[in-house]
């Protein structure tokens, strides 16, 4: 049992690449990982587990002998890459324990061609479920003079790849945009904030792509749901509600994240700022 549990968790291994990413992903021992790996040892119940729910498998299936367990992985192969899209079910999937701190509420914050010359300031939500990093976005906002009014709700995934974190959403209505975002990982342990770009298509005058800076600010889990959307709609960019470090980022004249590379370098057009929430030309 120890020699086929081994042989089969070296296999999983094989096609991820790199061991010491596997082990920070599940939140092992290196040391005790090898171990695992030459059939050493076995791994308690609970380490047992975490490692299943890694490699999307059944602790049986760990177990199982080799030739049983490969047989069974080919089949499970040729299902899931069924169609073109399953293609993408794997790099939304995710066992890793380094997505779980950003899980939680942000106030995302871009700038639209919807919106000239004021931030957007949305309502997100990271959350995982049956294996996946998912969110939730609701977009509000108001004219000025009343007579344009912008409610959307957007769904989508989002993983980790390459030292990046790719969000992936699309309206909740029919035939609407598709919006990536990317973002740079928090250096720091703490989430505060996230930097990177978000593409889309505008919704008005015309329905134009566009790339914008984005910045998404942690929130603390005691702020109430109500609170947090309430804040949400278009702000000036003098606004005593767009706190310096969010307004220094979006009123940067380039599309380059720095510490990083360049992801998009593009000229923006100016901005002038409004008075008061939701005044919009």
């Amino acid at each position: 049992m120890t020699e086929d549990f081994s042989r089969n968790l070296r296999s999983l291994c094989a096609d991820r690449g790199s061991i010491a990413q596997v082990c920070r992903d599940i939140g092992l021992n290196r040391q005790q990982f090898n171990r695992y790996l030459s059939g050493a040892g076995m791994p308690a119940a609970h380490n047992l587990r975490r490692i299943a729910r890694y490699f999307r498998c059944t602790e049986a299936e760990l177990m199982a002998p080799h030739e049983e367990f490969e047989r069974r992985r080919k089949t499970d192969r040729v299902a899931r890459h069924a169609g073109p899209l399953d293609l993408f079910a794997e790099a939304f999937q995710t066992g890793s324990s380094e997505m779980r701190r950003y899980l939680g509420w942000y106030h995302s914050h871009i700038t639209s061609p919807s919106w000239e010359g004021y931030i957007l300031r949305g309502l997100s939500c990271i959350y995982e479920r049956d294996g996946y990093v998912l969110v939730r976005s609701l977009e509000r906002a108001t004219s000025r003079d009343g007579t344009i009014v912008h409610r959307a709700r957007y769904d989508g995934v989002v993983t980790r790849r390459g030292g990046r974190i790719y969000i992936l959403e699309q309206e909740a209505r029919s035939e609407a945009s598709v919006d990536e975002t990317i973002l740079m990982p928090s250096p720091r342990q703490k989430v505060n904030y996230l930097q990177g770009i978000t593409m889309g298509v505008a919704t008005r005058p015309y329905l134009l792509p566009y790339a914008s800076r984005s910045i998404w600010k942690k929130l603390g889990a005691q702020v109430p749901a109500r609170e947090a959307l309430g804040a949400c709609g278009v702000l000036p960019f003098n606004s005593r509600k767009i706190d310096p470090t969010i307004r220094s980022y979006l009123s940067t004249e380039t599309l380059t994240v720095s510490w990083g590379g360049c992801f998009l370098r593009a000229g923006l057009a100016r901005r002038e700022s409004g008075s008061e929430l939701g005044q919009v030309p």
